[in-house]
């Protein structure tokens, strides 16, 4: 149960406007997804992974505008690269309660997307999403993956890792907990639900997901929000995206 000291965190910090806020959360999503759509094409046609296509466009676009804009704020604001008022929520906790949050969240996570969503997914595409090509979801990848070079797949499983896996959940930690999400703080209880939204809308590329992903993420974005702590955000989501990285790398492995 959120303290009512948890309510309205870090009153110091500036407040966006809501217009502001969803263009901040919505716009390097709606880039990464327009050039994904585009590129996407002219790489499976060349015996590319789409989800290579997405890992690349995510490390060329997608990290340097999430952490530029903190940097220049940082430097706007303090005159140096410190992300010191920039990035808040960053109250330490006992490292029990890390493990205990995280086994917990973590859980939820993979219980709410494998078992409760997973068997509306597919309805869900059929019904809304089916004039999408197939090179745009990642089961293709997956059912064709043993048509692509060993180099291209050893490469996908390496960047997934790195870059899905650890560079990129703490990137958009940073960026949507750590400097968003505090800046809507006026709308209380209100705001991690917001931010959790925005943030499942934010992927573009997968539209289809937006229910699973509003439903798994919601508590552990109020888990950060009541601890007012990105850490944990930053374990559950490195650590969901490495064990998805996994099968990837477990499936390249058999063909390798």
């Amino acid at each position: 149960m959120l303290t009512k000291n948890a309510t309205i965190p870090n009153k110091d910090v500036e407040q966006h406007t809501l217009a502001k806020s969803i263009l901040l959360h919505l716009l390097p999503g709606f880039f990464l997804t327009i050039i994904f759509i585009i590129a996407v094409p002219f790489a499976v046609r060349r015996g590319i992974p789409s989800f290579l296509v997405l890992l690349i466009a995510a490390l060329l676009f997608l990290i340097p505008f999430e952490l530029g804009y903190l940097l220049y704020q940082a430097k706007k604001r303090n005159g140096s690269f410190s992300l010191k008022g920039i990035v808040v929520f960053r109250q330490p906790i006992p490292v029990w309660q890390y493990l205990v949050l995280t086994f917990i969240l973590l859980g939820w996570v993979y219980f709410a997307f494998m078992i409760v969503f997973a068997p509306f997914e597919k309805p869900i595409i059929d019904t809304f999403f089916s004039w999408v090509p197939d090179m745009y979801f990642a089961e293709s990848f997956f059912n064709q993956i043993d048509q692509y070079s060993r180099f291209l797949l050893i490469t996908t499983a390496v960047l997934g890792f790195f870059f899905n896996g650890l560079i990129g959940p703490v990137v958009e930690e940073l960026y949507f907990r750590g400097f968003l999400l505090p800046r809507i703080s006026r709308l209380g209880r209100w705001a991690p639900l917001l931010n959790t939204v925005l943030f499942s809308l934010y992927h573009f590329f997968t539209p289809w997901q937006n229910p699973g992903r509003i439903l798994a993420l919601t508590p552990l974005y109020y888990a950060v929000w009541w601890k007012k702590n990105i850490y944990l955000g930053m374990i559950v989501h490195c650590l969901m995206n490495i064990v998805g990285t996994i099968f990837l790398m477990v499936a390249v492995l058999k063909l390798v």
